[in-house]
């Protein structure tokens, strides 16, 4: 799988409004660390779980086709066989770029999405690049930038 490049990544956060599918209720689960640093940085953010009805005590989409049409760019927290299968929702709900955490991405799924002229960024972890970047993942990034595996 390719590494994404920076602009990309950077026209990614332009969105007006972003979805998480396949956040959790479980805080220990990436889907809902991101969607709960999203909301601390004041993004415009909504989950999308078929199984839940609310995250974090804010309503939760069935299906990327339910949220606001202000989203535009999404985040896929779902396994590789299930990424496949909301790509063409994504086409439908017109997203312009998918971030694939990685454990999220299929080649299958890049391919399509990528097709169907949708802007792709796989291969790298969302929270490395959620302005500002704390904890664990501002190490990782200057880690990166040291050996040279941070996108340019």
């Amino acid at each position: 799988m390719k590494k994404s490049r920076l602009l990309s990544i950077e026209k990614f956060f332009l969105s007006p409004a972003f979805a998480i599918i396949g956040v959790s209720d479980n805080q220990m689960k990436f889907g809902n660390s991101a969607f709960r640093a999203m909301k601390e940085r004041k993004i415009s953010v909504y989950p999308v779980n078929p199984h839940l009805t609310s995250v974090e005590r804010d309503k939760c989409y069935p299906s990327i086709l339910d949220v606001p049409d202000t989203v535009k760019s999404v985040v896929i927290v779902i396994q590789p066989q299930a990424t496949e299968r909301v790509i063409a929702d994504c086409v439908q709900k017109g997203i312009r770029a998918l971030w694939m955490q990685p454990g999220s991405e299929s080649d299958r799924a890049i391919d399509e999405a990528e097709i169907s002229g949708i802007t792709v960024i796989s291969g790298q972890c969302l929270l490395m690049f959620l302005e500002p970047v704390s904890s664990a993942h501002a190490f990782h990034r200057w880690v990166n930038k040291f050996v040279g595996a941070y996108p340019k």
